[in-house]
C-alpha cells in the first residue's frame, strides 16, 4: 500500500513468485519486472548479504542478536546496470553481485533466513520496494509473509534434478567450478532446511497458483505468468 496526499490508502499492485532455488524464479521475476516496467525485489540476496557479512564480521550463524543487528543495518545498494536487465548489489562499498551467487552464499543465506530475528529486522526493509507503478517479488515467503494481500500469489517449482542442471549451467557460464553430484546435495539439503524450518518455511499460499517449470521454457512461463496478471488485473 502507498499513502496518497489525503491519507488515504492507495494499492500498489505486487506479483509475488516463490518457490525453492532453481526453479526460476529470479530469471521470471526480472523478466516480468522489465516487460510491466515495475520494480524488482530479489529478496533472497538480502539473505545473501546477511550471510556474506556475517562470514566477513566473524558473526556465527547461531548468534541471532548479532546477526539481528547486521540485519537491520546492513550496508547494502542495489544499482540498476546500463541495459536495466540487471542490478549490481555492493556490500559495504564492495561490489558483490557475482560473490553472493555461490553455493556456499547461498548455503549461508538458508542458514540465517531461519533465524527470526534477523525476518524481523529485514521485514520493513522488504516492504519498502513496494512503491508506484508495482512491484515483482521474488523469495520464499513472499505471498505468506511480505505481501499477503498481493492480487497475484505465483509459487514456481521443478524437480531437484533439473534444478541442479539450472543451477550448473549457470555457474559453469559465469566461469565458476561446480559438480552436479555435489550441487543436488545441496539444493536437496537446502530445501528440507527451507521447507521445515519454523520461521516462514518454504510453502506456497493458499492463494497461490503452482507452477511447475521442469518441462517449460522462460518465455513459455512469462507468458503464463503475465496472462494470469491480465486475468487477476481487469
Amino acid at each position: 500500500m502507498a499513502m496518497t496526499k489525503n491519507g488515504i490508502e492507495d494499492r500498489v499492485d505486487v506479483i509475488t513468485i516463490d518457490g525453492p532455488s532453481g526453479s526460476g524464479k529470479g530469471t521470471i521475476s526480472r523478466l516480468l519486472a522489465n516487460s510491466l516496467g515495475w520494480h524488482f525485489l530479489d529478496s533472497g540476496a538480502l539473505y545473501r548479504l546477511v550471510g556474506l557479512a556475517a562470514t566477513r564480521h566473524a558473526i556465527k550463524f547461531d548468534d541471532s542478536t548479532g546477526l539481528a543487528t547486521l540485519a537491520a543495518h546492513l550496508d547494502v545498494e542495489f544499482v540498476s546496470d546500463d541495459d536495466g536487465m540487471g542490478t549490481n548489489i555492493f556490500l559495504e562499498g564492495e561490489e558483490v553481485t557475482n560473490t553472493i551467487r555461490s553455493e556456499e552464499c547461498g548455503n549461508d543465506a538458508s542458514k540465517v533466513a531461519a533465524v527470526q530475528t534477523v525476518r524481523n529486522a529485514l521485514f520493513e526493509r522488504q516492504r519498502a520496494f513496494l512503491v508506484t507503478p508495482g512491484l515483482i517479488a521474488d523469495g520464499r515467503d513472499m505471498g505468506t509473509v511480505i505481501f499477503p494481500d498481493a492480487r497475484l500469489k505465483i509459487f514456481l517449482t521443478a524437480s531437484l534434478e533439473e534444478r541442479a542442471s539450472r543451477r550448473y549451467k549457470q555457474l559453469k557460464q559465469k566461469g565458476l567450478s561446480a559438480n552436479l553430484s555435489a550441487l543436488l546435495e545441496e539444493l536437496s539439503v537446502r530445501d528440507e532446511r527451507d521447507r521445515n524450518r519454523s520461521s516462514s518455511p518454504l510453502v506456497a499460499a493458499a492463494d497461490a497458483v503452482t507452477i511447475d517449470t521442469s518441462d517449460m521454457g522462460i518465455d513459455e512461463v512469462v507468458a503464463k505468468v503475465s496472462a494470469l496478471w491480465q486475468q487477476v488485473s481487469v
